[in-house]
């Protein structure tokens, strides 16, 4: 493993102890509110700075971009955390939630952990060295037909402008597929679709935190991502198409068409 993924791992292993003990004790912690739909609670700021600690302590010139705390320090290697992406999973006791830490290096992926301390299941990747789920090599799924396919999304909760974008993709790929999964932690939905346990995915609105870490995952596990026309802003837009190679050009053909102009617009500026 590489010495910069060995202590991601650490960092996200010890998050991961941290979120393990607060969820014996929900009805003891204290939560805000950030903005509609969107809390924050005092175990994301706790993991969240042990991430943090651990990866300075071992690159203290490294920057950082954490959802909770946002940007800190300059450099061309930057730390992308996000320390509790289903939040509102965890605080309602449902075990579907992880810590996503990816290492940039110049704007591009070059190691990601995704951790699901519910389930104990690590994901890791280095660019060009593949994707593994603990010590299992991961390749997404074989499946050519999109009626054959499981596909993975999530709904608009924050930010509601392009809801009525968003219900009609899924009007239209609901009759086209086998299933949609809806659990509510990105960065573990893609963790899954690199694991090969859902077929494709798709969401609006995502920040670089949920994304970076199962971007790369998909990328090594053989997978395609876009944005919602297939072209590389998705990190830029926060809108995410994803699949294996057959499943993503038919999921796109579905949702392409229902983008409005203001969808078409965040996908090509920069933010």
């Amino acid at each position: 493993m590489h010495p910069m993924l060995t202590i991601a791992v650490k960092a996200a292993r010890r998050a991961g102890g941290i979120i393990n003990r607060a969820a014996q004790n929900l009805d003891l912690l204290h939560v805000s509110r950030k903005a509609h739909n969107d809390f924050v609670s005092e175990v994301d700021g706790a993991a969240e700075d042990a991430i943090i600690k651990i990866l300075l302590d071992a690159y203290p010139n490294h920057s950082i971009l954490a959802e909770e705390s946002g940007a800190q320090g300059e450099s061309e290697y930057q730390w992308v955390i996000d320390p509790l992406d289903g939040t509102t999973n965890f605080l309602h006791g449902f075990p579907h939630y992880s810590v996503s830490i990816a290492l940039m290096h110049k704007n591009i992926p070059v190691q990601a952990v995704v951790y699901n301390p519910s389930g104990n299941e690590l994901f890791t990747a280095s660019r060009g060295q593949g994707a593994y789920l603990n010590d299992h090599r991961l390749r997404v799924s074989k499946r050519t037909h999109l009626g054959d396919c499981l596909i993975g999304t999530g709904f608009p909760f924050r930010e509601f402008s392009h809801v009525d974008a968003y219900i009609a993709m899924f009007k239209d790929v609901m009759p086209r597929v086998a299933g949609i999964r809806r659990p509510g932690s990105a960065a573990l939905d893609l963790a899954y679709l690199a694991a090969g346990r859902y077929d494709g995915f798709w969401e609006l609105g995502l920040s670089p935190w949920d994304i970076a870490a199962g971007c790369l995952l998909i990328t090594e596990a053989g997978g395609l991502l876009g944005d919602l026309e297939g072209n590389a802003t998705y990190m830029r837009s926060g809108n995410l198409l994803a699949g294996n190679p057959k499943i993503f050009a038919q999921l796109l053909q579905v949702i392409a068409p229902h983008l409005t102009k203001e969808l078409r617009a965040g996908t090509d500026n920069d933010q």
